[in-house]
């Protein structure tokens, strides 16, 4: 059986089941995270089979040489049917691969599926390297990455380096998800500097800027009756950062936040502490979509607009979902990214 079937088989199992994407439902044999453990690296750069979901992802916010605005995900995905690595055609390990740039008037997206065990896509962490089919993250360490990517209308090929540390959100990385306790780990590294060459059907872009990846596992991350998520990483043109995220639920929204110092230190905020107020909405796919926002930190004075540059900036994958660049304005000014699934 091919990976495409597979996949085809798990992925829109999850979608229709509890959470969104299937992520609230329970499951049984593999391991969930647990509060106080400590963090291991360079092993946990790589994967963790014995979890179910899990993701290496990274948006970029760039500018061409006359000032154009660009952003750029590349973001590769592993769901497991049993917790185990396997190996060969045994190995029960699937994966998706997201790739995609943004602009103020086109977003051009492309998806690769892939069987774990025989080569097509895995994750190793020393040296580092990440990649599904051709589409490669690599480095001999976490800081000094390469990267590319390619779809039908577009490629890039990336170096990154980091400037500043890895940062931890929750309690040391055990970021709680809902009122009922789930929860994932999940750190970031929100401090690459990045330059390389964006190649569009105008033809090739020198770009340079910055980029922010998640590293984030678990097996159940959402509670059953959350339908899906607002997630914002913001950086600020004096060198702060901020993480936040709503998750919406049948029985109210569960928010938490990670304020990020310009040298890098991370103070956790908890669920109620940052809003995100939806104040325009487009139809996008279809769907209605927020793309304006009112996003605020009162216990760091943030309270700012956030815009998409591209209002129309939809994933259309196997499990869609928008996806964008964004500007800030108001109490704070810089840039960032935006995520919202279970628009439907």
């Amino acid at each position: 059986m091919n990976a495409r079937v597979i996949l085809l088989m798990l992925w829109p199992a999850m979608a229709q089941a509890q959470g969104f994407a299937g992520l609230g439902s329970a499951v049984v044999g593999f391991s969930n995270p647990v509060a106080g453990t400590t963090f291991d690296f360079p092993a946990d750069h790589g994967p963790h089979p014995e979890y179910r979901i899990e993701w290496w992802y990274l948006t970029a916010n760039l500018t061409g040489p006359d000032g154009t605005p660009y952003g750029l995900q590349w973001t590769l995905f592993r769901s497991a049917l049993a917790p185990e690595a396997g190996e060969g055609w045994s190995a029960p390990q699937v994966w998706m691969g997201h790739a995609a740039v943004t602009t103020a008037n086109d977003h051009f997206v492309a998806e690769r599926l892939a069987r774990g065990g025989i080569g097509q896509a895995g994750v190793t962490a020393v040296p580092f390297d990440a990649w599904i089919d051709d589409w490669r993250l690599h480095g001999q360490t976490f800081e000094t990455l390469q990267m590319r990517a390619s779809g039908p209308d577009f490629a890039y090929a990336m170096y990154l380096t980091a400037t500043g540390p890895l940062v931890f959100h929750g309690e040391d990385g055990f970021s709680v998800k809902s009122a009922d306790g789930q929860a994932s780990y999940y750190y970031s590294q929100p401090f690459y500097a990045v330059s390389g060459v964006l190649t569009l059907p105008e033809g090739e872009v020198p770009v340079t800027g910055t980029a922010w990846l998640d590293r984030e596992w678990s097996s159940q991350p959402l509670s059953e009756g959350q339908s899906g998520w607002d997630w914002f990483s913001l950086s600020f043109d004096d060198g702060a950062k901020l993480m936040g995220f709503v998750l919406r639920g049948a029985d109210g929204d569960y928010s938490s936040a990670t304020w990020i110092t310009a040298e890098g230190v991370a103070i956790t905020y908890p669920d109620g502490t940052f809003t995100a107020r939806p104040l325009s909405e487009v139809i996008v796919a279809g769907r209605e979509v927020p793309v304006l926002w009112q996003v605020t930190l009162p216990a760091q004075g943030i309270d700012v607009t956030v815009s998409a540059i591209n209002p129309n900036a939809w994933m259309d994958v196997l499990i869609p979902y928008w996806e964008g660049p964004v500007t800030v304005e108001g109490s704070h000014s810089g840039q960032g990214y935006l995520e919202m699934t279970g628009y439907e």
